[in-house]
């Protein structure tokens, strides 16, 4: 495993921003990091990251304690904090540079600068000051100095803030190229962005982690009620439906199509087959309704 956490909390004063949470991230794996506004994303970022110390548990990166290998952490990690930290007096391809410096790059620091702006689409901007960049601009800026030193980590705080349509294609894009060798870590409060890239989503809520699994999981597993949408060659009495095992209420949406809300966990759609065939009656069309991953947050976040 990439990263290994284990039954961490982080208390500031009386307050637990991070309450026991535990959690794996596997090599080559593009986790969303998920939650409202101070339920401890960013708490735990900075923990894994070494920025600051949890109150009490076990962080692993790479096979490396942050407590005690803090060094071996940080030179397998690249980290985009949610507020960009830049030197906005510097000109791009100086930063990018002086980061390569302070990370000791062996070899060719000027090609490894230039393989990070062509890759993050710095080109055109390479010779501006820092300061005179779109917030766009400076993301990929933040971005490619978390690269620069091929760590094997990435942990990226809302890394398409500020961003355009346009350049919000790019980024996931090249987040998407480097999830294929790399680890992943992103927090975000864009649902789309989650599920165009992401493998797994953990969700975090209050400090305690509430969910753990694949968007497909979450979307299809999350809630005890189902909702099939399903049209008949025939009228049928809404009572008859009801009789169906598990079903719990049932909507006419006009003439022979029904919304049918169930409340078992398991698929009903054999069910609703096998009551058409007892009834006499043809399924012209069924679906069933999964659950955005918008919606699905709203339900554990609340």
């Amino acid at each position: 495993m990439s990263i290994q956490v284990q039954n961490t909390s982080k208390l500031y004063g009386k307050q637990k921003a991070l309450n026991n949470v535990s959690f794996e991230v596997a090599s080559a794996e593009i986790v969303g990091f998920l939650g409202p506004n101070g339920a401890g994303k960013s708490t735990m970022m900075k923990i894994i990251t070494c920025f600051i110390p949890p109150t009490s548990g076990k962080v692993n990166v790479c096979g490396f304690d942050i407590a005690e290998q803090s060094i071996e952490v940080r030179k397998n990690i690249g980290y985009l904090p949610e507020h960009n930290p830049l030197y906005l007096d510097m000109y791009v391809k100086e930063y990018l540079l002086f980061i390569a410096g302070l990370h000791k790059l062996a070899g060719n620091r000027t090609q490894r600068v230039k393989e990070m702006i062509d890759r993050t689409g710095l080109a055109i901007e390479q010779n501006k000051k820092i300061g005179a960049l779109s917030k766009g601009y400076r993301q990929r800026v933040g971005l490619a100095q978390a690269m620069i030193h091929d760590p094997k980590v990435l942990i990226l705080d809302e890394p398409t803030s500020g961003l355009d349509p346009n350049q919000l294609t790019e980024i996931r894009n090249l987040i998407r190229e480097i999830g294929k060798e790399k680890t992943v870590m992103l927090s975000t409060h864009i649902m789309q962005e989650v599920e165009a890239i992401c493998n797994k989503v953990i969700i975090i809520n209050k400090g305690e982690i509430v969910a753990n699994t694949t968007t497909y999981e979450l979307r299809n597993n999350s809630g005890n009620n189902q909702i099939i949408n399903v049209e008949f060659d025939k009228s049928i009495l809404p009572s008859l439906l009801k009789s169906i095992k598990g079903v719990k209420s049932v909507e006419n949406i006009n003439g022979n199509s029904w919304t049918i809300t169930a409340s078992s966990a398991l698929d009903i759609r054999p069910e609703i087959f096998q009551f058409a065939v007892q009834n006499n009656l043809t399924v012209l069309t069924i679906t069933k309704t999964i659950q955005s991953l918008e919606e699905v947050f709203q339900q554990l976040t609340r």
